[in-house]
C-alpha cells in the first residue's frame, strides 16, 4: 500500500483503489437488470461483495493519512493541483460519465422498437435517435477537449514546479 501511494499520490490511490468496491456494485447493478429475465444471475452476492469491499476501502482510507509520500509532482493529487487543473479534472470527470452513461442505455436498452419505428419513418423516433447521436458527439467532444486543457494545465504546473526548483 505504501508503495502504491507514494507512486499515486492519496488522491490517485483513493481513485484507484474505488475500483474494488464499483465493479462489484456495477456487476449487482447489470445483474439486477437482467435476473428478471434469464433468472441466471445472482445479483445479491455481487452486492454483497459490493458490500464488503466497500466498507474495506473506507477502511484503507481512513489509514491513507499516515502513509508517509515523498514530496514531488503528481498529476491528480488534488493539494498540488491547480485551480485550472481540478476545473478541467471536473469537466473531463462529468463528460466521462455522461459517455458512460450513454454506454450504458445503449447496453441495456431492446433497440428493435426505435428501429422499427426508424424504418416507418416516423418523426419522434427520429428525433430521438438525432438526440442521441448528438449527446454522444458531445460527450466524447466534450471529454477529448477537456482532458486536452487538464493536460495543458498539468504541464504548465509541472513545468512552473521544474523551474522553481532550479
Amino acid at each position: 500500500m505504501n508503495k502504491l501511494v507514494d507512486r499515486f499520490g492519496r488522491t490517485g490511490f483513493a481513485a484507484l483503489s474505488s475500483l474494488i468496491w464499483a465493479l462489484p456494485m456495477a456487476a449487482w447493478a447489470g445483474s439486477a437488470d437482467l435476473s428478471p429475465i434469464d433468472q441466471t444471475a445472482y445479483p445479491w452476492v455481487a452486492l454483497a461483495i459490493g458490500l464488503v469491499m466497500l466498507v474495506v476501502w473506507i477502511v484503507l482510507l481512513t489509514r491513507l493519512g499516515k502513509v508517509p509520500v515523498s514530496p514531488r509532482q503528481r498529476r491528480f493529487d488534488l493539494r498540488q493541483m491547480s485551480r485550472s487543473e481540478k476545473r478541467w479534472t471536473l469537466a473531463a470527470i462529468a463528460f466521462f460519465c455522461g459517455l458512460i452513461a450513454w454506454l450504458n442505455g445503449a447496453a441495456t436498452v431492446d433497440w428493435a422498437p426505435l428501429g422499427a419505428a426508424l424504418g416507418a419513418g416516423k418523426i419522434g423516433p427520429t428525433v430521438l435517435a438525432a438526440a442521441l447521436a448528438v449527446f454522444l458527439v458531445a460527450m466524447v467532444a466534450g471529454l477529448g477537449f477537456s482532458w486536452r486543457r487538464e493536460t495543458a494545465a498539468w504541464r504548465a504546473r509541472a513545468v512552473s514546479s521544474l523551474s522553481n526548483a532550479v
